[in-house]
């Protein structure tokens, strides 16, 4: 079966599964919260790409999805893995130099950018006028979420490190697209993150991994590998299949909304009115591209629709 046989029927299919993988990426946070003392930043991501990759690889195995006939982009793959690897890396350095708020802030919120005009040097396209105001509202969304918190440390290198992360997310995003063009996507996310997970192996040597003998450890490592990565990045990569890079980057900021509203209702955290402004601007501006989706598939002709 060929790739452009498992691509979602519409548009709007496309930015659904790209929703559902925001929505799975943004429990992420919830469920770091309930690992034991001990775990830190760095070995989290370590174990979550870890097992992630090792998850993904096995049901491109198991689905024989390596049986594609087609030439495999070396390029593209290696571009996305070695992007991946450096995103954990960078960012995680960023919420340690310039704080959780600051580094998130930048790093989730120039992604889009990023995107958008990489998508448009490299390829052409131009992401277009919805596209610009959605991101615009759901960056603003975001960094008003990401500072409702309180205080804000700005560290120059911190704040480099963090456009580092996002740069580095943008590029994957990126090259996956190319990938997934040519491969059927669970195979093309198991190479990826195999590859992302033998790249950050050196932090298994000089950091503590002892929480996993815990059952709520072992717990969240499960969680974050197969939920958060596995689960996730297989539903990104199908969306991804028929959903522009600009768009598909911008979607991904259901991520911190999600991650608000179970802030609020697993862990009883308090919005205050800035979180509920940046709330609304976020939803609105993922409306906004879903509605665009909508209204792309209502002008595709009945005859084109068919062949989808």
């Amino acid at each position: 079966m060929k790739p452009a046989d498992l691509a979602p029927a519409s548009a709007r299919n496309g930015t659904w599964f790209v929703l559902m993988a925001a929505v799975c990426w943004g429990t992420t946070g919830t469920a770091q919260a309930f690992a034991p003392e001990g775990a830190t930043p760095l070995a989290v991501g370590a174990v979550r790409l870890a097992v992630g990759g090792m998850a993904l690889l096995l049901w491109a195995l198991l689905r024989r999805s390596f049986h594609s006939g087609r030439p495999w982009p070396l390029g593209a793959t290696l571009s996305a893995a070695v992007c991946m690897a450096a995103y954990q890396l960078c960012f995680f350095a960023a919420v340690d130099r310039t704080g959780v708020a600051a580094g998130t802030v930048v790093a989730i919120g120039s992604a889009p950018v990023l995107a958008g005009l990489l998508s448009w040097l490299v390829n052409g396209d131009t992401p277009g006028w919805p596209w610009a105001a959605a991101t615009l509202l759901a960056t603003l969304g975001c960094a008003l979420l990401g500072l409702s918190g309180g205080s804000v440390t700005i560290d120059p290198i911190g704040i480099l490190l963090a456009i580092g992360a996002g740069a580095s997310y943008a590029i994957y995003v990126l090259a996956s697209k190319g990938l997934v063009a040519a491969q059927r996507p669970e195979a093309a996310m198991g190479v990826v993150f195999a590859l992302g997970a033998l790249l950050l192996t050196p932090l298994f040597f000089w950091q503590d991994f002892g929480w996993l003998a815990e059952a709520r450890g072992l717990a969240v490592a499960l969680h974050l590998g197969l939920i958060t990565t596995a689960l996730a990045y297989a539903l990104f990569a199908e969306g991804l299949t028929i959903t522009p890079v600009a768009t598909a980057v911008t979607l991904t900021l259901g991520e911190p909304l999600t991650a608000t509203l179970l802030g609020v209702l697993v862990l009883r955290e308090s919005l205050n009115g800035m979180a509920l402004v940046g709330m609304a601007l976020l939803l609105a501006g993922l409306l906004i591209l879903a509605m665009s989706a909508r209204r792309s598939v209502q002008r595709i002709p009945v005859a084109e629709k068919a062949a989808l």
